[in-house]
């Protein structure tokens, strides 16, 4: 039999959730994997997944349950059978839970898969066991507080209208490495209409390369920035004001609090000179078709709600969001209406249960009361589709947490991660084309479904599956234990008033786009009153509101650098990594080289540091020693890292999260992943 192509969707954490095409070999593994035809995919997809044969068929899958039989963190496990795995784990849940309660019990997960049927059966079982529940707050929890904060609703204007754009901003991303579908659409608005493009990020990343304006503002100073860029639009009239009385709550006093946010008070905290940031104000305020992209990048500060705010205020201010290839984009994941309660259990009133911030994980495990309240300490965690002892902050704490020896954990992945090395069980996991899902995106607009395309490797067993399997052991009951994944992704389908499962496959993808002036909120924003908030109340997005600016503003609560750790550190996404995610393969370990921290050449100069030596970066929390690349293309305090390596893959085998703290942001908490002042020096 020769090989042929199915349908599928990527199930990776980014907001291109690309359509796919995928190549089915006669031995039934998969081959080689293209974009499809879906109208925002168009047929693109990025270098990595292209390669995913590589990992699915890797020969260091996970294939058997594995029990532990050396000392904790030892990496010595033996083979066990699915049954015995199963019994054990659920006896070690209860002995737990006989002990301390079920709030003992910590299910700990993110967006290895963003599939929801995947994703949707651990949160389920939490919810239903009244085990402690998890705040997420490794990716949006910042960004999400300053969108919503202003434009009251997460959804934006469509990718494809950029080729009827005249500007196009790309604000604190890089989509060249992580979202190479947006920037195919960028370039086709570029080759089409010679689009201008600007890039605001603090060092010269592939995108801001591409750029025929790149602002390196210094790490946290997006909101001065935005504030500065308004000083001018209202100086210079370059904003409308009918729009503004129709559509929004500016007021005198807004606009007097801004008189005083000149281009030189910003050009102070950014680092940039006063003619860049009123150069772009002028491009951007003359342009009624700007295009503003917002990544999530600059939000990861403990300033980010407040910077996602200001930045937002931007096409209100000058009216763009009234024109076609105008307004802007954080994320359409609000756009789809999905009803998830039979998904996450919430149709069966679960029993209340405390909340866990998942970027504390280091402190929660340490029994840190300011995260465990009154409740008891944490016993037992199943952790899924995540690999925390790389990707959370404070990596050496959490190392020693997950090293307790009172504390069971069971990991259940597809790789032995450096998570899975520290676990007492590790269960193998299917990859996408191994178990059916249903998707949504927050950068396009379609709804997609995927079945299975190949058998399991091994014994292999899906998120779903497994955690159904568990809850039969543990007594638990719910509808969406006892169906496939098949028909829980027509159940919720259904219950949102979709087609169902076998139609949106048969359709391959579902448009959930709405008209243009819903798009653009020309009917009013996501607010009550429809108008768009430049005094927000922060009480709605968190409990630290009390620490948020009342205006758009600089939040100057950010790791300020001193004498002592005079350079900032940006610890970025990598082109050929996905979080920790590709760095199994060697295709993708080839392409990133090895950890390499980016240094200004006047830097280097000064501190006699030259391309390959190793220098070490360091806070109170630790050093790390790596590599150095001298670079231009940032500001001589900027210091950058690229990549979630493997803890494994440093010098001293501790990854950049060491230095990073777990201090959440304000109002809602998130982890401030590039909120870091660090020391440098030269080793050798």
């Amino acid at each position: 039999m020769s090989s042929y192509f199915r349908p599928s969707v990527c199930p990776h954490d980014c907001p291109s959730v690309c359509a796919l095409n995928v190549e089915i070999t006669a031995e039934r593994r998969i081959g080689r994997l293209r974009g499809a035809a879906q109208p925002y995919t168009d047929g693109v997809i990025c270098a990595k997944v292209a390669r995913y044969a590589e990992r699915s068929n890797h020969p260091q899958r996970l294939t058997l349950p594995l029990l532990r039989v050396g000392a904790k963190g030892s990496g010595q496990f033996a083979p066990i059978g699915w049954d015995e795995a199963l019994d054990l784990l659920a006896g070690r849940l209860q002995q737990a839970i006989d002990r301390h309660g079920p709030e003992t019990v910590w299910p700990y997960h993110y967006a290895g898969t963003m599939g929801f049927v995947q994703r949707g059966a651990i949160r389920r079982l939490g919810h239903l066991a009244g085990w402690s529940r998890q705040r997420e707050t490794f990716c949006v929890a910042l960004s999400d507080a300053g969108w919503l904060a202003g434009v009251g609703a997460k959804r934006g204007v469509d990718p494809r209208e950029m080729l009827e754009s005249e500007l196009i901003v790309i604000w604190g991303g890089n989509p060249v490495h992580t979202q190479v579908n947006f920037m195919h659409w960028v370039q086709k608005a570029r080759r089409e209409r010679d689009v201008p493009l600007v890039v605001i990020d603090p060092y010269r990343t592939a995108t801001a390369a591409k750029a025929d304006l790149h602002l390196a503002l210094k790490p946290g100073t997006d909101g001065a920035l935005a504030c500065a860029l308004m000083h001018v639009l209202l100086a210079e009239n370059l904003v409308d004001r009918s729009y503004l009385a129709r559509l929004s709550d500016f007021s005198p006093a807004v606009e007097a609090h801004l008189a005083s946010r000149t281009p030189a008070w910003a050009a102070e905290i950014t680092g940039l000179s006063v003619e860049e940031i009123t150069r772009f104000a002028r491009l951007y305020g003359s342009t009624g078709r700007s295009y503003l992209r917002l990544g999530y990048g600059f939000t990861r500060q403990r300033n980010g709600s407040a910077a996602m705010h200001a930045v937002s205020c931007l096409p209100v201010l000058t009216g763009a969001w009234q024109h076609r290839g105008g307004g802007a984009l954080y994320s359409n994941g609000g756009l789809y209406g999905l009803d998830t309660r039979l998904l996450y259990g919430l149709d069966a009133s679960p029993p209340p249960a405390r909340q866990l911030d998942m970027g504390r994980l280091g402190a929660v495990l340490a029994g840190d009361r300011r995260d465990i309240g009154d409740g008891p300490p944490v016993s037992a965690m199943l952790i899924q589709s995540t690999n925390p002892a790389v990707v959370a902050p404070d990596s050496r704490r959490v190392r020693q947490g997950l090293l307790r020896e009172d504390l069971f954990v069971c990991v259940h992945e597809q790789f032995m991660t450096e998570t899975a090395q520290l676990a007492d069980l590790v269960l193998p996991a299917t990859t996408f084309v191994e178990h059916d899902d249903l998707y949504q995106a927050s950068g396009h607009s379609f709804l997609q479904a995927s079945r299975a395309l190949v058998p399991a490797l091994g014994e292999c067993r899906s998120n779903h599956d497994f955690i159904g399997q568990l809850a039969k052991r543990l007594g638990i009951e719910h509808p969406a234990f006892a169906l496939s994944e098949w028909q829980v992704v027509d159940s919720v389908l259904r219950a949102s008033g979709k087609p169902g499962a076998d139609e949106l496959l048969a359709a391959g993808w579902l448009d959930c786009a709405q008209p243009f002036e819903q798009a653009h909120f020309l009917d009013g924003f996501g607010h009550p009153d429809g108008r768009f908030r430049f005094v927000p109340d922060w009480a709605q997005r968190g409990e630290g509101h009390a620490a948020m600016p009342a205006f758009p503003d600089h939040q100057a609560v950010i790791d300020t650098p001193t004498a002592a750790q005079p350079f900032r550190l940006v610890a970025a996404p990598a082109r050929h990594f996905l979080n920790t995610t590709f760095t199994e393969t060697a295709s993708s370990r080839d392409g990133e080289g090895r950890p390499t921290v980016l240094i200004h050449r006047d830097t280097c100069a000064r501190l006699g540091i030259a391309e390959g030596d190793v220098v070490r970066l360091g806070n109170a929390q630790g050093s790390v020693a790596l590599h150095a690349r001298p670079v231009a293309g940032l500001q001589p305090e900027t210091v950058v890292v690229e990549s979630q390596w493997p803890n494994a893959a440093f010098i001293e085998g501790i990854g950049i999260n060491a230095l990073v703290s777990a201090e959440p942001g304000w109002p809602a908490a998130g982890v401030a992943y590039h909120d870091t002042a660090v020391w440098l020096e030269r080793v050798g």
